[in-house]
C-alpha cells in the first residue's frame, strides 16, 4: 500500500503531541501494573491481617478485576462522548482514592470496596489508552500496542523489586501500597495538560449503530472467548506466583514474577519484527503452545532452578497475549472502535475475577501446585482454536487488517491523522 505525507487537518496532532500522549499512556499502564505486582507481593500479608483463608484472599483480589471490567465496559464507549482526557484524569483520581482507602481499611469488607475502586481506575486506564494508541498509530497497531503494553511488565518489575526490597527491610504492606500514589498522580497531571484526538471510529464517521453491530459478529464472539482463556492463563498464575512458589519451590515468587516481567518488557518491543514474519494469529498460536508447556512445568517446580526455567517458557508464552488480542480485535473490527476494545478487556478481567478464588479454593483443598496445573487446559484449547483460525484466514487470502474508509496509514512520525487513504 502506498502512502503520502499530508498536511494535518484542523485539530490533528503533531508527531510530538502523539509521542507525549504515548508516554503518558505508558506511565498510566505502569501505574496499573504496580498495583498488580504489589498486591501479588502482599497477598499473604493481607490474609493474615484480615484473618481470612486463601479463597477469601482470592475473592478480595478478584474485586480489582471486577472493578476493572465494570469501568472498561463503561469507559470505552464514554471515550467517544466525554473524551479521553477526562476519563484518564478520572482514572488517576480513582486509583489514588482506592489506595488511600486500602491503607486505612478497618475491615475485610472495606478492603474489598477499596480494591474495587482501584479496579475502576485501572479499567478506565485500559479503556482509554487502547483506543488512544489505535487512533494515534493506525498504521502500526500490533507493534504500538505491544510497545505500550511493554509497560505492564515494566510496572510489574518496578513494583515487584520494590516490594521485595521493602519486605527484606521489614517494611509493612501499607507503605508498599503507598508507592502507587506517585505514578498515579504524575500521569493524571500529564493527562490533564494534553490535547487528545477523537477516537478512530468517530474520526472515520462510523455510526454508533454500526459500532454496536460489530459485537454480534461470529469472529468477534470467538475472539472474546479466546480472551477469557488468554487473560486467565496470563494473569491468574501471576497473581498467585509469590504464594504458590514460596510453598512449592521454596523460592520468592515475586522475583519469579519480576523475571517473567523482564522477559515480557524486552520482547514486546520486538513485536513489530515478529508480525512482519508471522501474522498476529500465528503469534498467538505459538505463544499458546509455549504457555501450556511453561505453566504445566511451573506446577512441578520444586526449587529455584526449575521455577525459573519453567517461568522462562511461561513468560515467553504469555508475553504477547493481551496486546496482540487487542490488536487483532482492532484490526479486524475497526468499526467497533473503543467499544470492542473495551469489551475484550472487560471479558478478560471478568475471567480473571472468576479464576482467582477458584485457584484459591484449589490451593486450600488440593495443594498449591494444583492451582497452576488445572489452568493448563486453557492454553491447550487456545492452540486448537488458533490453528483453526489460521487455516480460515489462509483460505481467505491470508491475515490482513481491515481499514476504514477515510482512514490513512501514515508512516510513524508523520503529522497527519485520519486523512483519506490512498489505495494501491
Amino acid at each position: 500500500m502506498s502512502t503520502q505525507m499530508v498536511t494535518p487537518k484542523s485539530g490533528a496532532l503533531s508527531a510530538g503531541q502523539r509521542r507525549w500522549l504515548f508516554i503518558a499512556s505508558c506511565l498510566a499502564l505502569a501505574a496499573t501494573a504496580l498495583v498488580f505486582s504489589i498486591r501479588a507481593a502482599i497477598m499473604d500479608d493481607l490474609g493474615a491481617s484480615f484473618h481470612v483463608d486463601k479463597e477469601l484472599v482470592g475473592i478480595f483480589a478478584g474485586e480489582a478485576f471486577l472493578g476493572f471490567a465494570a469501568a472498561i465496559l463503561v469507559g470505552g464507549p464514554l471515550c467517544d462522548a466525554l473524551g479521553m482526557r477526562a476519563l484518564l484524569s478520572l482514572a488517576s483520581l480513582l486509583q489514588v482514592a482506592g489506595v488511600l482507602l486500602t491503607i486505612a481499611a478497618p475491615s475485610y469488607e472495606i478492603l474489598k470496596a477499596a480494591t474495587f475502586i482501584i479496579g475502576l481506575g485501572n479499567g478506565l486506564v485500559e479503556g482509554v489508552i487502547n483506543p488512544l494508541i489505535a487512533t494515534l498509530y493506525p498504521e502500526k497497531k500490533t507493534h504500538r500496542l505491544n510497545m505500550l503494553h511493554a509497560w505492564w511488565p515494566g510496572g510489574l518489575i518496578v513494583g515487584g523489586l520494590l516490594a521485595y526490597a521493602l519486605a527484606e527491610l521489614g517494611v509493612g504492606w501499607k507503605i508498599k501500597m503507598a508507592i502507587i500514589l506517585i505514578p498515579a498522580t504524575v500521569y493524571g497531571l500529564m493527562a490533564a495538560a494534553q490535547k487528545f484526538p477523537a477516537t478512530e471510529r468517530v474520526a472515520s464517521g462510523i455510526s454508533a449503530a454500526a459500532m454496536f453491530r460489530e459485537t454480534v459478529r461470529p469472529m468477534f464472539l470467538l475472539l472474546a472467548f479466546c480472551m477469557v482463556l488468554t487473560a486467565t492463563t496470563e494473569l491468574g498464575p501471576n497473581q498467585w506466583m509469590e504464594s504458590v512458589l514460596r510453598k512449592t519451590a521454596h523460592t520468592p515468587g515475586i522475583l519469579v514474577l519480576v523475571y517473567i516481567s523482564g522477559l515480557m518488557f524486552v520482547m514486546r518491543f520486538f513485536a513489530g519484527l515478529l508480525v512482519r514474519r508471522i501474522s498476529p494469529v500465528g503469534l498467538i498460536l505459538a505463544c499458546s503452545a509455549l504457555a501450556s508447556v511453561g505453566l504445566f512445568a511451573l506446577s512441578y517446580a520444586y526449587n529455584a532452578a526449575t521455577a525459573f526455567s519453567a517461568a522462562t517458557i511461561f513468560g515467553i508464552g504469555v508475553c504477547y497475549f493481551w496486546p496482540t488480542m487487542l490488536a487483532i480485535t482492532s484490526e479486524q473490527f475497526p468499526k467497533g472502535g473503543a467499544l470492542l476494545l473495551s469489551l475484550v478487556g472487560a471479558i478478560g478481567n471478568i475471567a480473571v475475577y472468576r479464576a482467582l478464588p477458584l485457584m484459591g479454593r484449589i490451593y486450600d483443598q488440593f495443594g498449591a501446585a494444583q492451582a497452576f496445573r488445572f489452568l493448563t487446559v486453557a492454553p491447550v484449547v487456545l492452540v486448537c482454536i488458533f490453528l483453526a483460525m489460521g487455516a480460515y484466514f489462509k483460505t481467505h487470502g491470508g491475515y490482513r487488517a481491515v481499514t476504514l474508509k477515510g482512514e490513512t496509514h501514515l508512516p510513524e512520525g508523520a503529522v497527519g491523522l485520519n486523512e483519506p487513504e490512498r489505495q494501491p
